[in-house]
């Protein structure tokens, strides 16, 4: 038995397919599961042992080329596809560029989204896939299995790293009461303000007596943001802003008490450590993306913001009608008046009652 699955979607999106993976390999042992993905994103399914190969599509590189070698490469990538004869193709991208791919590989069974508007597409499937509507991401995954009357035995997150990104972190030395922030996102409507966010760590560090470790991606903006962020503080955080890979950062994790953070990669890969999350949320909705509780692997958000608890983690937003939007910020601007205008003595009251 040969499955493939695409997801060529963020990082999140790809670490929140490994329920679905784990419960394929569960109920087809003997089988040969292939994940194809965008560049960038491999790492969320490096060393999981329920993965035979990850496909890595370079997009950005694509895009690059001229017109006729683009078609090539493309030609190249569907060719591989199509060789390695797959019994079954899972398409999770909802969009026509999974549903020509399912079509172009051969699989006898294939499914994906009743939501594609072509209906020359739609008949690509043999198998649909129900509205994911006020579903987390995660369920949306597994409803592939179900759609194929497999069982769903597991719905835990996992992520692996290697020891040299456990040793990695072990030479840092630091203390296991440390509390973890990730601030930013590359989707930079989804952050907070600067000052709140120094506001947080100074409580942490000055008020709770916890040191607190910042990290973020390794980009101008981001470590410009950080900057920014560490002179409004008036305490001294440990700061590994752009100084770790995905993985040596899911190690770091693995050791904190507490990761405060946006809805971004990294608080799903918190979840997936089953390190508590405080989470703040604005434009997108924690029922389709809250941190996933490994334990009791289900999700409690709903639309209507506010404070919100499932398991061990807490979402934390404002309680306004315009939200989530999904919009990039109000009126598209990047910026979301919802998550750049909290209320610092309410996040300080949930900071304290997850400690």
């Amino acid at each position: 038995m040969k499955i493939l699955i695409l997801k060529f979607k963020t990082i999140g999106d790809v670490l929140l397919t490994t329920p679905l993976i784990r419960n394929l390999k569960i109920h087809y042992p003997e089988s040969l599961i292939d994940v194809a993905v965008n560049k960038g994103t491999e790492d969320m399914l490096a060393l999981n042992l329920n993965v035979s190969q990850i496909i890595v599509y370079n997009r950005v590189k694509n895009r690059q080329l001229s017109t006729l070698k683009r078609i090539y490469e493309e030609y190249k990538f569907l060719k591989n596809i199509r060789k390695s004869k797959y019994d079954i193709v899972i398409d999770l991208d909802h969009g026509d560029r999974g549903a020509g791919i399912a079509s172009i590989s051969g699989a006898k069974i294939k499914v994906g989204s009743s939501n594609i508007k072509s209906k020359l597409v739609r008949n690509t499937y043999t198998h649909f896939l129900p509205s994911r509507k006020g579903k987390h991401i995660v369920e949306v995954g597994l409803d592939a299995a179900r759609t194929l009357n497999i069982p769903i035995k597991d719905k835990k997150l996992e992520i692996f790293w290697s020891k040299d990104d456990e040793n990695t972190i072990n030479s840092l030395s630091l203390d296991n009461e440390f509390i973890h922030v990730h601030p930013l996102s590359r989707a930079y409507y989804k952050e907070v303000s600067n000052k709140i966010i120094a506001s947080i760590v100074d409580y942490c560090e000055l008020e709770l007596g916890f040191k607190v470790v910042l990290t973020s991606a390794p980009i101008d903006r981001e470590l410009g943001e950080i900057d920014n962020i560490l002179d409004l503080c008036q305490s001294s955080p440990i700061n590994l802003s752009g100084k770790l890979t995905l993985k040596q950062t899911a190690a770091l994790n693995k050791r904190a008490k507490l990761f405060i953070g946006v809805d971004t990669a990294v608080m799903h890969i918190s979840a997936a450590n089953n390190t508590p999350v405080l989470a703040f949320f604005g434009p997108t909705s924690p029922d389709n993306w809250g941190p996933w509780d490994n334990d009791i692997q289900k999700s409690l958000y709903c639309r209507d913001g506010g404070t919100q608890k499932t398991g061990k983690h807490t979402v934390y937003s404002k309680k306004i009608q315009c939200m989530p939007c999904n919009n990039l910020g109000c009126n598209d601007s990047h910026i979301s008046q919802c998550l750049i205008s909290l209320d610092i003595d309410d996040v300080k009251t949930s900071i304290k009652s997850m400690l």
